[in-house]
C-alpha cells in the first residue's frame, strides 16, 4: 500500500536538434502509460547531439509508479500551477 511499484523496461530515445525542431522524446517498450506523479529514469551516459543532428538511441529506463495520494496531489497541484501561465490585463483605453 505504501511501497512504490518499480520496474525496468527498454526504451527508445529520439532527439532532434535543428532549426526546424528541438525535442527529445522517450518511448517505453510495452506501451506503458505514464501518469501524474510517476518517475522515469533513463540509464546511461549523457547524450549530446550537435546542432543540426538527429539521434535515435535504445536504452533501459526505470519506471517508478506514484502512490494514489501522490498521484492525487500531483493532479491538484498541477491545476493551481497552470494558473501561473495566465496573464490577463484590462485597459481602459487603446494601446499605442
Amino acid at each position: 500500500m505504501f511501497a512504490r511499484a518499480r520496474f525496468d523496461t527498454p526504451c527508445r530515445i529520439e532527439i532532434d536538434n535543428s532549426d526546424r525542431a528541438c525535442h527529445a522524446h522517450v518511448e517505453l517498450a510495452g506501451g506503458y502509460l505514464i501518469q501524474p506523479g510517476d518517475k522515469v529514469r533513463v540509464h546511461g551516459d549523457p547524450i549530446h547531439v550537435p546542432f543540426g543532428g538527429h539521434a535515435v538511441i535504445e536504452r533501459v529506463a526505470t519506471v517508478e509508479r506514484a502512490r494514489w495520494f501522490e498521484r492525487a496531489w500531483t493532479r491538484l497541484a498541477g491545476h493551481f500551477e497552470m494558473t501561473e501561465l495566465y496573464e490577463v490585463s484590462f485597459t481602459s483605453g487603446r494601446i499605442a
